[in-house]
């Protein structure tokens, strides 16, 4: 992570509800100024935690997504405007998150977040926050986390049930998303255009993950690696799993029998 600047009286009046709380302080608030945090998908996961961590002032924020914004994406993907319909969703994120901080560094990346992309994203990041709607992405992400010892935070949302974990795999005792959810396993997708999904859920779930993000950056709290968080939106209630490593997860098995790394 590179140095910050020296913070100005600006930061200090910007980020001073972050400052005031004492886990966070000023040290924590450097760190997230000097922090670049990659965000796959730019819509309904996306859109908060995109403003989000441009409102907390993470210095570099890199913006993956190849579509384009709907008139059916604003019901629930709050970066986005009437105005921008038929922008790309990176670009009208971009604005939204340039009106809220104009001080940080956005970049932005058309295009479907395939190996080769993330190859050479992967390494720069501090975080990756996976906000994408597809199984395979949220595989070919992880395993650019693991393979490059990246946290990993990642969420989904459907209808009225979210989800949430943290996959730090530079801690022996995290497992990755694929121990959770195997590569080779058979899941049905569901997306919102068939399923339908409750936008508050989308909301909540993106701000956990906003929340996790931040945390992992300053250096504060407990993450949540090793446990699933579920989300019901009829109920408004929550459950928590506890979820171990896989030994024999053909993503993070062998990385774990060959290095002994720890979290940094």
């Amino acid at each position: 992570m590179p140095i910050a600047k020296r913070m100005d009286d600006d930061d200090l009046l910007r980020y001073s509800r972050h400052i005031l709380l004492e886990e966070f302080g000023i040290e924590g608030q450097v760190r997230v100024s000097a922090s670049h945090a990659l965000v796959i998908g730019a819509g309904g996961l996306g859109s908060p935690v995109a403003l989000y961590l441009a409102g907390a002032g993470v210095g570099r924020i890199t913006l993956v997504d190849d579509d384009e914004v709907d008139l059916t994406n604003l019901q629930r993907q709050i970066a986005h405007t009437a105005s921008r319909v038929g922008q790309a969703k990176v670009q009208s994120a971009a604005v939204a998150m340039g009106e809220i901080n104009p001080t940080i560094l956005v970049r932005t990346h058309v295009r479907r977040a395939d190996a080769a992309l993330l190859e050479e994203l992967v390494p720069h990041a501090d975080v990756v926050i996976d906000c994408c709607d597809n199984f395979a992405t949220r595989q070919l992400v992880n395993q650019a986390c693991v393979r490059h010892g990246k946290p990993l935070v990642a969420g989904a949302a459907i209808r009225f049930d979210g989800q949430l974990s943290v996959y730090d795999t530079r801690d022996t005792a995290s497992p990755c998303y694929a121990c959770l959810f195997p590569p080779d396993a058979h899941f049905e997708e569901t997306r919102c255009a068939v399923l339908g999904v409750f936008a508050p859920v989308v909301g909540t779930i993106g701000v956990l993950q906003a929340g996790e993000a931040l945390k992992l950056l300053a250096g504060i709290g407990e993450p949540l690696a090793g446990r699933l968080l579920m989300f019901d939106g009829r109920s408004a209630s929550f459950d928590t799993l506890r979820v171990s490593r896989d030994p024999a997860c053909p993503v993070c098995g062998q990385r774990h029998t060959t290095h002994d790394a720890t979290p940094g």
